[in-house]
């Protein structure tokens, strides 16, 4: 497996290119089941879970095609085999979103129960219960959720749907299963991360009728049938979040081009706070940081509020700023797994609960440890970044998963960092 060498120590100067988000790119891969015509999405990342949702769209009978500037043509005209079997998914948790496509086009789908980060529970519970309100009838039996419209019905009926919890992939299985069903849907507690609306903007450029995406409450109207279109993903978030946290962190001068200030209201608060300078300039971000920070203490929970997938990140940040602080992660039971990882490169980190009580200003120095999920990758990468020495990390297909060629492009703003086969 390949692994990751850092030779820390080395502030951070120049302008890196913020990747189109996965998490916005994984469920418009699927809203391209919901038509027949051609589908074109623009700045579409090198991702290994991209890689993963082409092999399964292949796998149906969709014609797919790459180029190397990341633009990718869908055509599912042909789709005749609507599954997604285990041996393709079950690296990867975003696979239940073509449960709700498949059915609102083709009345039926048989989706293997997903996998992915080993990070806590993420149960497919709620996409069930909101795609049985439409009137689906599921059943869960041999590790397959098995989906069928009753007889006699051609669509999905509009439903009112309230989900027990925030559920981002769920909403997006609703709002792409409710544009082709008969009559209106209404999604209450959605979730209003920016992949929601991103999609929902690629959704109606495709023809349907949808309202109130970026909200906690969503009306679609169905329409009988979507046609193509061409999108370009949204910058991701989570990348730029990381690249700010590297670039604090260390010290340095970067421009963040495509990155969106407005998608990271929380994150640079508490990276302000801490003392570094982040501004919204004409190509995107710039973070200026002397690398001497002031440690933070942040709660994750639900967009708008402190994103769970920047938490990692923020802790190696605060393992290195001046004074204690406490992390709380509200969203996911084990995602603490980081944390011995990082206290076998000199942090000084105590977990009680769902708290981590980090005592800043270690004097971190490299060492050989392991990536545990995707963005404990990221921390660990971070705290490499700062430490004195040489930082192995190892399992970075971890990394692969959720970041576009990441030691490349911290290589071109002055990071000592190679892969090794």
């Amino acid at each position: 497996m390949d692994k990751l060498l850092i030779r820390g120590g080395r502030a951070l100067h120049g302008k890196v290119s913020i990747s189109g988000a996965k998490n916005a790119a994984l469920p418009e891969l699927c809203a391209a089941l919901l038509t027949v015509d051609v589908v074109t999405l623009k700045n579409v990342p090198r991702l290994q879970d991209v890689v993963t949702m082409e092999k399964l769209i292949r796998n149906m009978g969709v014609a797919f095609t790459r180029s190397a500037d990341g633009i990718v043509t869908l055509n599912a005209s042909a789709l005749d085999k609507p599954e997604a079997p285990y041996e393709l998914v079950k690296t990867m948790r975003a696979s239940v979103l073509a449960l709700g496509p498949l059915l609102a086009r083709f009345g039926k789908a048989t989706v293997s129960l997903p996998g992915g980060c080993a990070i806590g529970s993420r149960p497919v519970d709620q996409h069930i219960k909101g795609l049985q309100a439409m009137g689906a009838i599921i059943d869960v039996e041999h590790g397959y959720m098995n989906a069928r419209l009753p007889e006699g019905w051609t669509r999905l009926k509009g439903a009112h749907i309230t989900t027990d919890m925030v559920t981002v992939t769920g909403t997006e299985n609703f709002l792409m299963a409710a544009c082709l069903a008969d009559g209106v849907t209404i999604l209450e507690n959605a979730a209003q991360e920016p992949e929601i609306p991103d999609l929902a903007e690629m959704l109606i450029s495709m023809g349907a009728n949808i309202t109130g995406h970026g909200t906690s409450r969503i009306t679609i109207t169905g329409v009988d049938k979507l046609h193509g279109c061409t999108h370009s993903v949204v910058a991701d978030r989570i990348e730029a979040g990381t690249f700010l946290c590297a670039v604090a962190a260390t010290g340095g001068d970067v421009v963040l081009e495509n990155a969106r200030g407005d998608h990271l209201d929380a994150l640079l608060d508490k990276l302000r706070e801490a003392g570094a300078s982040i501004s919204q300039v004409p190509l995107g971000l710039q973070v200026i940081s002397s690398g001497k920070l002031k440690a933070q203490n942040f709660r994750t929970t639900e967009y708008p509020g402190f994103p769970t997938d920047m938490q990692a990140q923020m802790m190696a940040l605060n393992c290195v700023a001046a004074g204690a602080s406490i992390v709380t992660e509200t969203i996911f039971e084990n995602r603490f797994m980081h944390v011995n990882e990082l206290v076998r490169l000199g942090a000084n980190i105590q977990i009680d609960g769902r708290a981590a009580m980090v005592t800043g200003n270690a004097k971190l120095s490299g060492a050989h440890v392991m990536a545990t999920d995707l963005r404990a990758s990221a921390s660990l990468v971070i705290a490499g970044l700062v430490a004195i020495g040489e930082t192995t990390i190892e399992r970075i297909y971890h990394l692969d998963r959720g970041y576009d060629r990441m030691e490349e492009k911290l290589r071109g703003i002055g990071a000592d960092i190679e892969r090794i086969k």
